[in-house]
Parts: C-alpha cells; sequence; structure tokens
C-alpha cells in the first residue's frame, strides 16, 4: 500500500519533516516515491507547505494519509476538496 507520511530531516534537536509518498513497507526515512511538501514544527506558527495538485492526484490513485498527515492535510483544506471531488463524481 502507498502512505502520504512524514519523513524526518534535519539536526538532532532540531526535526523538521517533508511530506512524502511512500510504501508502507520501507523504513520512515527510506526509500519515498516523490516528495509532496514539508512541515516544521519549531517555527511560531507550524510551517506547513504541501502541494496541493500532486497530494490530490496521489489521493485519488488510492494513497492513505497517516493521522499526522491527515490532520496536516486538513488544516491546508487539502481533505475538504478531495471529499468535494469524490461526491461530484
Amino acid at each position: 500500500m502507498v502512505k502520504i507520511r512524514l519523513r524526518r530531516v534535519g539536526k538532532r534537536h532540531k526535526a523538521s519533516y517533508r511530506v512524502v509518498i511512500a510504501d508502507s513497507r520501507s523504513p520512515r526515512d527510506g526509500a519515498f516515491i516523490e516528495v509532496v511538501g514539508h512541515y516544521n514544527p519549531l517555527t511560531d506558527p507550524a510551517t506547513i507547505s504541501i502541494n496541493e495538485e500532486k497530494t490530490l492526484k496521489w489521493l485519488n490513485c488510492g494513497a492513505q494519509p497517516t493521522d499526522t498527515v491527515s490532520s496536516l492535510l486538513r488544516k491546508a483544506g487539502i481533505i475538504d476538496k478531495f471529499k468535494q471531488q469524490q461526491t461530484s463524481d
């Protein structure tokens, strides 16, 4: 299964994350298919930058977001657009 999840980058105690498309069997910081955004929880407020077009494409292909990524997508408004597309089809 393909998942949309976070990949940790940055120094020790200075973590930031990339939002990636990856096979569910690969490790957290292992192989991935595509980078679709980034998330930095250390800034005030937290920085969320996600490519909406790529993310919607992968959601339509059946990729499942993790719980954390799902909340980030909800904050960015991408989940709402995905649900609207599903009801219009």
